[in-house]
């Protein structure tokens, strides 16, 4: 079977904690970059082999040369800049609210691939599978207008919006080819601007912004498909769509109705990650929507605790799922990555590992 599989995951993965050390002592001068490098190489090899071991088809470094799972990508765009303001996410869970921080951005020059962005890490990662398909997961061309908006774009440099659009585009484009000729045949970009849009607070926040909550996933799918129509027909491409993942907290609720028609009908990938792992997800019927030949990999699975789910209410949600889209079409996966930034959800490599053994467990069972 071609990616994705009937048993996926999303991608992140909790960090040991002899890499987070590493990484503290390098953020205080005691540990060099070379240091750093072979910490995490090391933790690499040994997360890859888990992926292996516990049966999954595809498997990922983890994300561990990463702090954010999108704005270390965001940052090396050509034409965007790094700079003091402060970037702000609202979150939470059941003991409260809270926030994820960033640094801001700007868009200062035309967009542009000034060099791969992550060409070495899946080239390292590409070395260490022995039994997995190598996938890289990189943030789509949505978040980096969803992480800053128009206010970040300097004007001078594009007195029409449009040509921003068209030179992101083009930039992914460019960043497929460069991936492709490493040999990447299984890409994930993720996406979490389309799956706030279904939260009518955050359709609120983008109209106040002077947006169209209305029609804003209509553009974002236009460029995801720009920057992926002429990809070779052997690159599986797949979005992840969640509502925010950072320690155990989200940002959105809702189900998929708001975006569903249009993203399932008219976004040209092969697989749509879709998060279903508890009632602020929503229900199944906007995969009525997917068309034959797509893939839907159901998130499930939990990240956001250790508490473990019961194998046969998963096959009874998955039964739920293909009421709305045939069986075969569909696959199962957590709802989310386990560590979308260095800091971690609150569960343990252990229960993490647990989940993952579930997923596979559960997926042979179900489709063998």
């Amino acid at each position: 079977m071609t990616a994705p599989f009937r048993a996926d995951h999303v991608g992140s993965l909790l960090r040991p904690p002899e890499l987070l050390a590493a990484r503290e002592r390098h953020a205080a001068g005691t540990l060099d970059d070379v240091g750093l490098r072979a910490a995490e190489d090391s933790a690499i090899r040994d997360v890859v082999a888990l992926q292996e071991q516990v049966g999954l088809s595809a498997a990922t470094d983890g994300e561990f040369r990463r702090t954010s799972w999108h704005m270390d990508f965001i940052y090396r765009l050509g034409g965007i800049s790094r700079t003091d303001q402060k970037i702000e996410v609202r979150m939470r869970n059941a003991s409260g609210e809270g926030a994820f921080t960033s640094a801001g951005m700007a868009v200062d020059s035309p967009v542009r691939l000034a060099e791969p962005i992550f060409a070495d890490h899946y080239a390292f990662l590409a070395e260490q599978v022995t039994t997995a398909v190598p996938k890289l997961t990189i943030p789509s061309p949505s978040m980096v207008y969803a992480r800053g908006g128009s206010a970040v774009i300097d004007r001078s440099v594009y007195p029409d919006i449009e040509g921003f659009w068209t030179d992101l585009s083009a930039a992914y484009a460019d960043e497929l080819t460069a991936l492709y000729g490493l040999g990447c045949r299984y890409l994930q970009l993720d996406d979490t601007a389309l799956a706030y849009l279904n939260d009518p607070a955050h359709r609120a926040d983008l109209a106040a912004k002077g947006d169209d909550p209305e029609t804003q996933h209509l553009r974002y799918i236009r460029q995801i498909n720009a920057a992926i129509a002429d990809r070779p027909a052997d690159l599986r491409v797949t979005t992840h769509m969640c509502r925010g993942n950072y320690r155990s907290s989200w940002a959105a609720e809702g189900g998929y109705d708001h975006v569903a028609e249009a993203l399932f009908g008219e976004l040209a990938v092969d697989g749509f990650f879709c998060e279903f792992d508890d009632e602020r997800s929503g229900g199944f019927s906007p995969l009525r929507f997917v068309p034959p030949g797509k893939r839907v990999v159901l998130g499930l699975v939990t990240t956001k605790s250790g508490r473990l789910e019961d194998a046969d209410t998963l096959k009874r949600r998955i039964d739920e799922a293909a009421q709305y889209v045939p069986l075969d079409q569909l696959c199962l996966s957590p709802q989310c990555g386990f560590s979308s930034t260095v800091e971690g959800n609150d569960l343990t490599v252990d229960e993490q590992k647990a989940k993952l053994e579930l997923i596979v467990r559960v997926a042979d069972e179900v489709w063998s």
